[in-house]
């Protein structure tokens, strides 16, 4: 979906948002900054604590490239580590 919808529609109260911010479509595993980049868009639109880093999909479907899925998700992690510094000065924006 993207950032474009939360331009011009609010998030209504008492809600968050998880925008998928790593694919499961590819083995490439995205970077930090690009992860960290994609969170802040969305914080700046709907407020960074209403925002927890998500996949676009299920990476059950990896077939059975563990290393590559735990390597997405650690690039999610320091990425929400990287956007949560950026828009606190610590650690708040939340990856599951």
């Amino acid at each position: 979906m993207g950032v474009a919808p939360f331009e011009t529609i609010k998030l209504p109260p008492g809600k968050m948002i998880m925008p998928g911010v790593i694919g499961h479509a590819s083995d490439i595993i995205e970077h930090p900054r690009l992860i960290a980049d994609r969170l802040t868009n969305y914080a700046r639109l709907v407020g960074p604590e209403n925002v927890v880093a998500g996949t676009d999909c299920g990476l059950g479907t990896r077939n059975g490239h563990a290393e590559i899925t735990w390597a997405k998700l650690e690039a999610m992690a320091e990425g929400a580590r990287l956007a949560s510094s950026e828009m606190y000065g610590r650690v708040a924006v939340h990856a599951v």
